[in-house]
């Protein structure tokens, strides 16, 4: 949620924010006309609240005929007063909501536009040239015995899968070796619940734009995460913390309905509904929270170079962003088979926007309650097996496996299974 004392000193960066967006900068209009009248009307509550006590002592004081009509106008100042406060309320709620639904302001320097317009900052390694036609992710997994697509559809239906065998280990050991990292960069490790209440998911700003994509069990009103962003965010809803940063890393499966990609990568383990993720999440000081986007960046970077994976840094453009975000960088790593990239991570700054959405809050140097700045960051994830399968394969069908996966998967090569 954005900061209405900042919307009244400077309306012109949530226009401009807006506009780099591709949204309506006439919510900024909207949002001041309903904070002008909301204040208003509760300057009007209160001064009448004051009358009525101060004209509630002349009742007391009042004798015969004289208190009657005293009492009279007791209550009818005291409908005054209630009607006053409902209107306050009334706009209250109207102006909450509508704050609800507008995105967060971009950082200065995020490129306008939409998809499309990302910004390239870097470009590691060299794409694999190969002496052998190269076969596609789901073909090497079949042949390793690592991915069955066929029976996750028989069982629960398309764009599920399971990994098998060596495709099962080859996800542990990356999964592992991204906890191990965060784990010695001081992240604390957590399993968080994947199941989580609506005002969870509402306050991370995922039942805007992106509601379509959650799974929703309405008999329990809770929603499945698609990230462990949610419940890394809500960890500390309604709090006051006192020492800021605060680092947590999490493993967990997420769910995605994939809501609009119809026809898109329906072939193989690319976009698909359910898969496990190692994710950080830092709580720090508003006034850090750019360096301390980049120092995820970083991470996820440190993460790419272990895998030995070449790949690519963009910034994304305002339009792509996502409600809660300032600021978002993705790594793409290169797929042989679509020659191209594919998004492996994304780190986002949401400066204060969650947090005042959540209530967490930290005291500054003057002791006030001031929100904290949430950021996230992918440091692996199950999309990552696409690309070490591609970039990593052989002519006869097996896939070297990058060193720093080889103490957890306890294999130099994957080689076909013998059917």
């Amino acid at each position: 949620m954005i900061d209405l004392r900042a919307l009244r000193e400077d309306p012109g960066a949530l226009r401009d924010s807006q506009r780099a967006r591709g949204e309506d900068d006439g919510v900024v209009d909207r949002l001041l006309d309903l904070d002008e009248r909301r204040r208003s009307a509760l300057s009007s509550f209160e001064r009448m609240r004051s009358e009525q006590k101060s004209f509630g002592k002349s009742v007391s004081k009042a004798q015969g005929e004289e208190r009657q009509a005293l009492l009279v106008r007791a209550k009818e100042l005291a409908q005054q007063v209630k009607e006053a406060e409902a209107e306050a309320d009334r706009l209250g709620a109207e102006l909450d909501e509508l704050l609800r639904g507008v995105p967060n302001l971009i950082e200065d320097g995020a490129p306008p536009g939409g998809e499309q317009d990302f910004v390239v900052l870097d470009t590691v390694g060299e794409p694999p040239a190969f002496d052998f036609e190269p076969k596609d992710h789901l073909e090497l997994g079949e042949g390793l015995g690592a991915i069955d697509m066929e029976r996750g559809a028989k069982v629960s239906g398309a764009r599920f899968y399971y990994l098998t065998g060596v495709g099962a280990r080859l996800q542990h050991a990356l999964l592992n070796l991204a906890m191990e990292q965060a784990i010695e960069a001081g992240f604390v490790p957590m399993y968080p619940p994947v199941l989580v209440k609506p005002e969870s998911m509402e306050g991370t700003g995922f039942l805007g734009a992106h509601a379509a994509e959650v799974y929703q069990l309405r008999q329990e009103d809770l929603y499945l995460v698609g990230t462990s962003e949610v419940p890394l965010a809500a960890y500390h809803m309604d709090e006051i913390l006192d020492e800021l940063p605060r680092r947590y890393v999490a493993w967990s499966s997420c769910f995605r309905r994939e809501a609009g990609s119809y026809g898109k990568d329906t072939r193989g383990i690319i976009r698909v509904h359910q898969f496990d993720k190692v994710e950080m999440f830092s709580y720090c000081d508003p006034a850090d929270a750019h360096a301390e986007h980049l120092r995820l960046l970083e991470w996820e970077r440190e993460m790419l170079a272990k895998v030995e994976l070449p790949y690519r840094v963009i910034d994304v453009a305002a339009g792509d962003l996502g409600a809660s975000a300032a600021r978002k960088y993705d790594c793409e790593a290169w797929v042989p088979t679509q020659n191209t990239y594919r998004e492996v991570t994304s780190t986002s700054n949401c400066t204060e926007f969650q947090a005042r959405r959540l209530a967490v809050r930290h005291r500054d140097a003057n002791g006030k309650n001031q929100p904290v700045a949430t950021l996230n960051g992918t440091l692996a994830t199950t999309r990552w097996i696409v690309a070490i399968l591609e970039n990593h394969q052989r002519a006869d069908g097996s896939v070297h496996v990058p060193e720093a996966l080889r103490k957890f998967i306890g294999l130099d090569v994957l080689e076909p299974v013998k059917r």
